[in-house]
């Protein structure tokens, strides 16, 4: 199969440390990206520099290395309200990551506005992120938690969305592409019959803020969350956005230093959001880290990086429909370059540690959905692709697959 293909990933590679030679690392073809990305040498350096040069708390410092750690922190979250064209950057609160951030909403929002009998409305493709925050609020209030169902081939049909949707339906929770399935879901038509329901909706942006563009206006989401490890950032580092006015209803998540604008025996007076969010010594290198980290996606191109990675799929789609016994989940074409398989009756476990001596590198189990897990009848291997992956690593995968059928004595074919 040729093709001509928009990026190069071998030179986009160079830019990253843990592909370059080096004693202490083994030389893989990584495909574990939807379970967190590589760095580059970009954002190791901001946060390293960060640390060695310019390290002080933030807001409360009377120096100039608070002042210059302030303006750096407060930077980032401008960089991020651009990113995903938020009105401003009050509407962005940073948090350690995209659970962190459904936390704070199911928490602050929800413990707030569902009472007994209101209804939430998850998908059965949603990660524990995204699934579990809404249960156990359903339970703590008396809510009912409503499943939508995926159709056999891992889409979500907007009609029975419809059908669940009542006048008690407080919020419509959703994955803007699943990590299990690779399904790119119809957000912007999700949160619209949302809201001509009267119900709010949050898009967990995980798998799909470094892989596309993501425009919350665009979206028309009330919430939406992301995690900067995903997205060739730091860990420890995640994004919630959400409408100013929702932010100014919400009580606090945490509380403690930083958040509050005055402090009595008798009274309480919180700060405006965001800070009334970041309770604490927020994370401050961590965010230095995910404005490099967004820079250097903007700096090859959102268009350019969905395209390349849309090309690189239908490749990946291909090659891996050569593989006997492989039975592959989710839509196919029009996915994300997400890839849950099993092979044969090999254990995905299995699968996976073969892979590893064939210096290949992807993940196996039930990813944190074990819902969907479970519908799907079980574990799975998984394969995820990133914008240093190129051909040679699908062809690395296949070989290797093949590999692990000789192993487990079925034949190559």
């Amino acid at each position: 199969m040729t093709a001509t293909y928009t990026l190069d990933a071998g030179e986009i590679r160079k830019l990253f440390p843990f592909f370059q030679p080096h004693p202490e690392m083994r030389s893989v073809v990584y495909l574990d990206n939807a379970a967190t990305t590589q760095k580059p040498y970009a954002v190791i350096e901001a946060v390293s520099h960060f640390w060695a040069y310019q390290n002080a708390n933030v807001h409360r410092g009377g120096h100039g290395a608070g002042a210059k750690a302030s303006e750096l922190y407060e930077a980032a979250r401008a960089r991020v309200a651009q990113f995903v064209n938020a009105r401003e950057p009050a509407e962005i609160v940073f948090t350690r990551g995209t659970t962190e951030a459904i936390n704070l909403v199911a928490s602050s929002w929800g413990e707030t506005f569902v009472k007994a009998g209101d209804e939430i409305i998850v998908t059965e493709m949603e990660h524990h992120a995204n699934l579990l925050p809404w249960m156990r609020l359903a339970e703590k209030q008396g809510a009912h938690l409503k499943v939508w169902r995926i159709t056999d081939d891992g889409r979500l049909n907007l009609e029975a969305l419809d059908c669940l949707l009542t006048e008690r339906t407080r919020l419509v929770a959703v994955s803007h592409v699943s990590n299990v399935l690779g399904t790119v879901n119809p957000v912007a038509e999700i949160c619209q019959r949302a809201h001509a329901s009267g119900a709010l909706c949050l898009v967990d942006a995980a798998q799909s803020i470094a892989h596309m563009p993501v425009d919350v206006q665009a979206i028309d989401c009330d919430f939406l969350a992301f995690s900067g490890h995903k997205a060739y950032g730091p860990t420890g580092i995640g994004v919630l956005y959400a409408k100013r006015a929702l932010l100014e209803s919400m009580p606090p998540y945490q509380v403690g230093g930083g958040m509050v604008q005055m402090v009595r025996w008798e009274r309480l007076v919180w700060s405006e959001p965001p800070a009334k969010f970041e309770a604490g010594t927020p994370p401050i290198g961590e965010a230095i880290g995910l404005h490099a980290a967004l820079d250097f996606i903007d700096s090859i191109g959102r268009d350019a990086i969905e395209r390349y990675e849309h090309e690189l799929t239908e490749y990946a789609l291909a090659r891996l429909q050569e593989v006997p016994d492989l039975r592959l989940y989710g839509p196919i074409p029009d996915r994300a370059g997400i890839f849950a398989f099993t092979l044969g009756d090999i254990h995905p476990h299995d699968i996976a540690t073969v892979l590893d001596t064939r210096d290949v590198a992807i993940r196996s189990g039930l990813h944190c959905a074990h819902p969907l897990g479970e519908r799907l009848g079980g574990s799975t291997a998984r394969a995820s692709l990133a914008i240093y992956n190129d051909t040679q690593h699908i062809d690395a995968l296949i070989d290797a697959l093949h590999e692990v059928r000789r192993v487990f004595g079925q034949a190559r074919v």
